[in-house]
């Protein structure tokens, strides 16, 4: 598993989200894999439910979708469009791994745990919207595997409840995903800001599941210290499925993983200490040079000496100490002020 790896070398590990972009056909699923890995993704991550698993089959207007993406949709119709096969899971799987992928999924009740035990999964990741649910939670904990929590609509007290839930069942491997359940999310209801005090709040590495179009955000979270990106991945746009519209392309997940890579090297390692070739570009800053011949015994004035660049002479702090005291030693036009041409 590549996820701890990542973290401790200070990298970013990439999961592509299929999601419903399988759109009924294992064989969109089974090139989702191979386009993820091309694209530079780390992880393909399914989910594993049934219409049954998730709701009940109502038209009441409590199961009734409003407004956004799935307008109109009641939640079992939705459900049942999107879900995927179990029995598919297992090729999928052996798939990710020919191509040397991760495969993750996120399990929505006590069944879907039960199945992706049997395939041998190594990590779990919980959905925003199971957050709360602690039963789910706490029988996913006592699987003792890694396991990411997006923690989307959850606030701070939501989100350390999961947490402690998860610890309580002696699970130590936790990874936050920040998130904003919004299908696409909104820039401006990102709060990308909380990202680091989210880190030291619950002292666990924080990741980002970005529902955003392109990749400007994700790059953006990287530099605020993520360590893992999600994001909703198809083939093509053009294939219609419930989450099609919010979904990234093989090519702008690639070009998304080159720039984050980019952020990841611009972030560093937050220390003071320039980089050798900046130590190598000091020759070029300012230090004291004489502005016309000075002779021995001769006064410095602001009129014989001058603070330009480069910085060969005495550093320019000392000017104003070195003005109205003697030459001890002559200085030529353009020569650099030693400490051996001022009088002690």
């Amino acid at each position: 598993m590549k996820l701890y790896e990542k973290i401790k070398s200070g990298g970013v590990y990439f999961i592509a989200e299929m999601s419903a972009n399988h759109a009924g056909d294992i064989n969109n699923a089974l090139g989702i894999v191979r386009a993820a890995k091309e694209a530079g993704a780390d992880c393909v991550k399914v989910q594993t439910y049934t219409a049954d698993t998730m709701t009940l089959d109502c038209d009441l207007d409590y199961f009734k979708v409003k407004g956004g993406l799935w307008d109109g949709y009641t939640l079992y119709k939705l459900y049942k469009e999107a879900g995927m096969p179990w029995e598919w899971q297992k090729k999928i799987k052996d798939e990710a791994e020919k191509w040397g992928l991760d495969f993750l999924s996120t399990p929505f009740d006590a069944t879907s745990v039960d199945y992706l035990e049997y395939i041998g999964i190594e990590m779990y990741k919980i959905a925003s919207y199971e957050l709360t649910d602690i039963p789910l939670l706490k029988y996913v904990a006592q699987k003792g595997k890694p396991m990411l929590l997006s923690t989307g609509m959850g606030d701070k007290g939501e989100i350390a409840k999961a947490v402690d839930t998860v610890r309580a069942c002696g699970n130590e491997r936790i990874v936050l995903l920040k998130c904003t359940s919004e299908y696409p999310a909104d820039f401006a209801d990102m709060n990308l800001a909380v990202i680091p005090q989210m880190a030291a709040d619950f002292s666990v590495p924080v990741g980002f599941s970005d529902h955003s179009m392109g990749g400007e955000a994700a790059a953006a979270a990287v530099a605020l210290g993520v360590c893992v990106i999600e994001k909703h991945f198809c083939l093509s746009r053009a294939i219609k499925n419930p989450d099609s519209a919010f979904s990234m392309e093989p090519q702008e997940f690639a070009d998304m993983a080159a720039a984050v890579n980019l952020a990841v090297l611009a972030r560093g390692q937050g220390t003071y200490q320039p980089t050798p070739r900046e130590i190598e570009a000091r020759w070029c800053r300012r230090s004291i040079f004489a502005s016309r011949d000075i002779l021995e015994g001769e006064v410095f004035t602001g009129e014989n000496i001058r603070v330009i660049r480069p910085s060969y002479g005495i550093a320019p702090a000392f000017y104003e100490e070195i003005l109205g005291k003697k030459c001890a030693k002559a200085v030529k036009f353009g020569m650099p002020l030693q400490w051996e041409n001022v009088e002690k």
